[in-house]
């Protein structure tokens, strides 16, 4: 195998980190303007909370939708034995849309998402933390050619 191709493969498992990396920070964000908002009371501080859970939220559905949608076919066609990990992880994204809809309904509503941006954070760690586990070393290997945005996520 060429370096070039080594790069490229090891490559996926680097855009994977990198793409949870960035979630975390948006969450992080979520959670800056969450304080702010309570802390100031103030109308901006909503209208920012708003923007960035809605950032938030559909960054984190669309990186689920593309990995069910391209990086975990994939997977599952180059590594039969790990469908029913792909199944549980599938089964996670089903969980944490669910939470979304409920962190955005609650932030619609003016009720306080604390409870919900927590929960959510907590399973979406849990989930990061499981996937890389259980992927890692597998994207080191995987040949896709696919763009890392439909794999992915737009991140």
């Amino acid at each position: 195998m060429s370096e070039r191709e080594t790069t490229r493969l090891v490559a996926w498992s680097q855009e994977m980190r990198g793409v949870h990396s960035r979630l975390r920070k948006a969450l992080r964000l979520v959670q800056q303007s969450l304080d702010d908002a309570e802390s100031d009371g103030a109308d901006n501080a909503l209208s920012d909370l708003l923007l960035y859970c809605r950032g938030f939220c559909a960054a984190l559905d669309g990186h689920h939708r593309s990995e069910d949608h391209t990086l975990f076919p994939a997977i599952a066609a180059a590594h039969p034995e790990l469908r029913p990990v792909l199944r549980k992880l599938e089964q996670d994204h089903s969980m944490i849309a669910y939470l979304i809809g409920t962190l955005e309904n609650a932030v619609r509503q003016n009720v306080d998402p604390r409870p919900h941006l927590d929960g959510l954070g907590a399973i979406m760690e849990n989930h990061f933390r499981y996937e890389e586990r259980q992927l890692l070393t597998v994207l080191e290997t995987l040949d896709l050619t696919a763009d890392p945005a439909d794999a992915l996520g737009p991140l």
